[in-house]
């Protein structure tokens, strides 16, 4: 860029100081994207499409979900145009970067193939809680096309939706399930003394941990065949004491800081013990520790972090 080029970019940021005003400009943020597609696409300028998410890797790739107010507009067709002339002159204005313009939904799992387009996606299993999703293919030919060239594929839709993708082959996903089917079927028969058979009918309803089956309500084990009422208490009874048992063992191996670290100067008991719970217990541990392995402590900032640290070293030479 020489001086007095023009040049197509947004404002990001004004910093004032007494000599003026200095203007950060960025060809890299999403907003420009979606200022080239307003320039671009009439539909999006008058607001009969909505932009609804950009995400990029500016210089290579980038993927813009779109939804219509007017169901008789085709939101994709128009934002590439007759012939592709409208992407076109957004990615000419962008340098070659590639746009993929999708349909948004508010149904994540169609959200989510749209955004791994051109793949096809044999099914999903989401977990919305986790914003998580495992997404399975039936061939290598369809999961390396939804990973892309060095991952952008998959790593823009990750990006898109909102959602972290586990990519997985049919069969790899069924030895998951199976390996995760025989964990919990095992934890049951063990800690609940219960047959395989019946540890095998709480995975198949749903069952993954102790804390479930020690508290759900009673009735979702009337679908066991052969469990009466007597049989279902005395699985919950056995499931809440092994509940109580793991989380007595939990606080029997918390370890607390040592009374010199406690004391240390700038130390609060907050602090000492959240280091404790890292293997951090005396004043020569966090002597060894760098200012980075404590960024995790609450409420412990980077400038005091370091004054402890160099306090607990002042031990290295008395």
């Amino acid at each position: 860029m020489r001086p007095k080029s023009r040049v197509n970019a947004i404002l990001t940021q004004v910093n004032r100081d007494n000599r003026g005003a200095q203007l950060v400009l960025s060809r890299t943020a999403p907003q420009m994207l979606t200022a080239l597609l307003q320039k671009e696409v009439p539909e999006i300028a008058e607001q009969i499409i909505d932009i609804k998410d950009v995400a990029r890797q500016p210089g290579l790739r980038a993927k813009v979900s779109v939804k219509t107010k007017d169901h008789r507009i085709d939101p994709v067709g128009a934002c590439i145009g007759m012939r592709g002339t409208r992407i076109q002159a957004v990615q000419q204005e962008l340098e070659g970067e590639r746009v993929d313009i999708v349909v948004w939904s508010d149904d994540p799992v169609q959200y989510i193939i749209s955004a791994l387009e051109p793949a096809d996606v044999d099914r999903i299993i989401l977990d919305e809680d986790t914003k998580t999703a495992d997404i399975i293919f039936a061939t290598n030919d369809q999961l390396a096309r939804a990973i892309g060239s060095q991952g952008q594929n998959v790593r823009l839709a990750s990006e898109l939706t909102g959602y972290r993708l586990n990519m997985l082959l049919e069969d790899e996903y069924n030895a998951q399930i199976e390996n995760e089917t025989k964990v919990y079927r095992d934890l049951f028969y063990n800690r609940l003394e219960v047959d395989e058979d019946l540890a095998q009918a709480l995975v198949d309803i749903g069952f993954t941990t102790l804390e479930e089956v020690a508290y759900v309500p009673a009735e979702t084990f009337y679908d066991i065949d052969g469990l009466d009422d007597e049989a279902i208490d005395a699985i919950q009874e056995r499931a809440k004491e092994a509940v109580i048992a793991d989380e007595l063992q939990k606080q029997q191996t918390i370890k607390e800081p040592s009374a010199e670290l406690l004391a240390l100067e700038g130390m609060t008991p907050a602090w000492a013990f959240q280091l404790a719970a890292r293997d951090i217990v005396t004043v020569d541990d966090l002597a060894e520790q760098a200012i980075f392995d404590l960024h995790d402590i609450d409420g412990l900032d980077e400038k005091t972090a370091g004054e402890l640290i160099m306090k607990a070293r002042e031990t290295w030479f008395d």
